[in-house]
């Protein structure tokens, strides 16, 4: 199955990772300038290091369908700068994810491939997408959901070691981002992680950096720029997190059981046509 994924961050990874694992071909857009903050394991990362690597899986960046098309075929994963995925028109997948995340639909189309799903927040499945997979921390994340839209987003990050909004490293003003601590780093709290336009973006908590933007990227003030991790575990910093494996399940049980309810339609069809 050929696989179209609109964003290429850590849950859009983490969704291509159990996708390629189970046989697809899988095409990654995302913008010239990502701002995925757990980029060890995003994909995007491709864009400004030309390839990456999550978990033994290999993507590469393609700057147009024929080094895409050769890429696919030496079973690694293609990103492409591709904010809109017009990539779309030429490569035709069988089904399109957005995973872009961004709590609202930026223009995926329910006639935009064969199958679409929606993943998070934004999407209402039955209008323009197939289905949506539920992101929101707790009983209900990883859900397929093929009527009506995903729990609305809350503003507040999942409990992590019993931290909330604690945890996540915002932009203290508008400017250039430059990271001061590495992603892996252990920091106390008050400890600096980074600064923009040489103002200091301090930790709130003490814990493992697992997440910060790469130098250079430009940032607004409150924008999310890092995520300190409290349980300490830094082999976490470099493996598909927990949230992202069960989106990423939810993901490939959507595209099984709609692929499987269109071969029975073909079947009917067939059975009532004769052929």
């Amino acid at each position: 199955m050929r696989v179209l994924i609109k964003g290429a961050g850590d849950l859009a990874s983490g969704i291509a990772c159990r996708l390629h694992q189970c046989g697809c071909s899988v095409v990654m857009t995302d913008l010239a300038v990502p701002t995925a903050v757990r980029r060890t394991v995003a994909f995007s990362r491709a864009v400004y290091e030309r390839s990456a690597e999550i978990e033994g899986t290999t993507a590469q960046l393609c700057s147009n369908i024929d080094e895409m098309q050769n890429v696919l075929r030496r079973g690694e994963i293609a990103v492409m700068i591709d904010p809109e995925a017009k990539i779309r028109a030429q490569w035709k997948p069988d089904a399109v994810v957005d995973a872009i995340l961004a709590k609202h639909n930026l223009g995926t189309c329910i006639d935009d491939a064969p199958i679409v799903i929606g993943v998070g927040p934004g999407f209402t499945a039955g209008k323009d997408c197939h289905c949506v997979v539920e992101t929101k921390r707790g009983h209900y994340l990883g859900k397929c959901i093929y009527t009506g839209s995903a729990i609305a987003n809350t503003g507040v990050p999942g409990n992590i070691g019993g931290y909330t909004t604690e945890r996540i490293l915002r932009a203290p003003c508008d400017g250039v981002f430059e990271p001061v601590a590495a992603i892996g780093d252990t920091v106390a709290r008050g400890d600096i992680c980074a600064t923009v336009n040489g103002m200091p973006m301090r930790s709130e908590i003490t814990g493992v950096v697992r997440g910060l933007l790469q130098s250079g990227v430009v940032v607004t003030k409150g924008m999310k720029s890092g995520d300190v991790d409290p349980r300490c575990e830094r082999t976490h910093c470099y493996s598909v997190s927990d949230k992202a494996r069960a989106v990423g399940g939810g993901v490939l049980e959507a595209l099984l059981h709609l692929n499987f309810l269109a071969k029975q339609r073909e079947n009917t069809r067939d059975e009532v046509t004769g052929i």
